[in-house]
């Protein structure tokens, strides 16, 4: 049984850590910004 619980706790930490990824990738798009380049359109050197 104790494995189960492991197995539990582990999966409970990994849903958190993508929840916040979720999240934050969320909050910069809500912003204005983007994950691969920070949405600086001048500065951008043709990564689209």
């Amino acid at each position: 049984m104790d494995h189960i619980a492991g197995t539990v706790i582990v999966l409970m930490i990994l849903a958190a850590v993508v929840f916040l990824a979720v999240r934050s990738i969320y909050k910069d798009k809500k912003k204005g910004g983007s994950a691969s380049c920070g949405g600086d359109c001048g500065r951008c050197h043709g990564c689209h």
